[in-house]
């Protein structure tokens, strides 16, 4: 088991479900969302905004973390 990549797994789902909650709680904290809206579209700059900063991290997280269990 390698304590450090599953740190780095653990703050990485923390860190993607931070996100989601705010997306949810407090829209306006996200201050790239409108130049991503305002360059790739509203709906395009925004599915490529919540992929980036929430989907992703929690992927890459699941994904460390696991590799780092494994060793």
């Amino acid at each position: 088991m390698n304590i450090v990549t599953v740190g780095l797994g653990i703050f990485f789902i923390i860190y993607g479900i931070t996100t989601i909650v705010l997306r949810l709680y407090k829209p306006s904290f996200f201050w790239k969302l409108e130049p991503m809206k305002q360059k790739w579209g509203e709906k395009k700059g925004y599915y490529i905004h919540v992929f980036s900063y929430s989907i992703l991290p929690v992927v890459f997280g699941i994904v460390y973390t696991i590799l780092g269990v494994r060793g």
